[in-house]
């Protein structure tokens, strides 16, 4: 007789068993290997293999609408976001699930003045940021991350980012945008279908939801880069920043409700 489901950890695991195993991009163990296959090949003609550091990310920092601090960068893949906001100014931790990917990062990185402020990080970042990482971060960014999660997996990643976002900090994230990328199908589907159909799209006014309890500052589409950009754009991807309000901002908003 199995009663082994106590917390909401277990709850999550269960649910993570729902989906096919070749489905799994979120987890150490399936999805390490998946995106390891993903990296192997670095000559391969993907969009973000470029050295480029996202365009809404450079103009963040171009406006002053986020200045320098510590930065946690999300599914850091080849390193691209982490060595920009490093040569910014920032101290960077950046994680990643593939080994393969981390270790293309840590070769960017001997080419750069600024490898000496990023520690990169291979592992599951929701577990990392219980244990090693434990912030606060002034800065999260999430450039691919976040549209892999299954649906339930975003209750870990609101509480990844309450557990380690710092009172004003911000949130940089970069996802699949509805009618351009990605899967439009019913939450629920996905449990039924046992598969996430590569990522999965969200709308404006969801992702508004999801992220109803930190502050929005933009969301846009991210702009087109032409290939001599030296900025990476692609527009089939939302692009977003949301603050986490101060214990002043929060009184301010008890009292008036107002963001």
């Amino acid at each position: 007789m199995d009663r082994n489901m106590r917390t909401v950890e277990d709850i999550l695991r269960l649910l993570d068993d729902l989906f096919a195993p070749e489905a799994d991009r979120w987890t150490a163990a399936n999805g390490g290997p998946w995106w390891d296959g993903f990296y192997a090949d670095r000559s391969r003609a993907i969009p973000f293999f470029v050295a480029k550091p996202d365009e809404n990310l450079a103009s963040y920092l171009d406006r002053g609408l986020v200045t320098p601090g510590r930065a946690l960068d999300l599914g850091c893949g080849p390193g691209r976001n982490a060595l920009y906001l490093a040569s910014q100014g920032f101290q960077v931790d950046a994680v990643d699930l593939s080994p393969a990917a981390i270790a293309w990062a840590e070769d960017r990185s001997r080419d750069s003045a600024a490898a000496t402020a990023v520690r990169f990080r291979c592992g599951d970042a929701l577990t990392l940021t219980t244990t090693e990482l434990t912030g606060p971060y002034d800065l999260i960014c999430d450039s691919g991350c976040f549209h892999h999660l299954p649906p339930h997996r975003r209750i870990s990643y609101l509480d990844l980012l309450d557990r380690v976002l710092a009172p004003g900090g911000y949130l940089a994230l970069t996802c699949f945008a509805s009618g351009a990328m990605g899967s439009e199908l019913p939450d629920a589907d996905f449990y039924r279908e046992a598969r996430l159909h590569g990522g999965l799209a969200y709308t404006p006014e969801s992702l508004r939801w999801i992220f109803s309890g930190l502050m929005e500052v933009e969301l846009r589409r991210m702009r087109d880069e032409p290939p001599e950009s030296p900025l990476f754009g692609e527009p089939f991807l939302w692009t977003a920043l949301f603050k986490r309000k101060t214990e002043t901002e929060t009184g301010t908003s008890a009292r008036t409700g107002t963001l």
